[in-house]
């Protein structure tokens, strides 16, 4: 729990995926054509995964993606694209776009 935190928390806006994963490669495509590089951790490729993958699923997060903003997690592919179709996901990044942006 405490390295999820930790990587969730260590920038703006912060994605769980795995490299073989369309939906997760669509997620974060989405924030940077909207200007916006996320930190992106790669759960099949870090040792620890697995046991991340189960602490992002007891968070509230059913399926990879996870997306966090400023350390607050957003949730999964339908989440985020729901705020982005309502228009509410670049209003959410405007407070952080100056740090995940540059």
């Amino acid at each position: 729990m405490e390295k999820v935190l930790r990587l969730a928390s260590a920038n703006d806006v912060v994605i769980f995926s795995k490299s073989s994963c369309c939906l997760c490669y669509a997620v974060n495509i989405l924030f940077q054509e909207i200007g916006v590089r996320p930190s992106v951790n790669e759960l099949d490729n870090d040792p620890d995964g697995r046991e991340m993958e189960k602490c992002l699923m007891r968070m509230g997060c059913s399926a990879v993606p996870a997306v966090f903003i400023g350390g607050t997690l957003i949730g999964s592919t339908n989440e985020v694209m729901s705020l982005h179709l309502k228009g509410q996901l670049i209003p959410k990044l405007k407070s952080y776009e100056q740090n995940a942006t540059s």
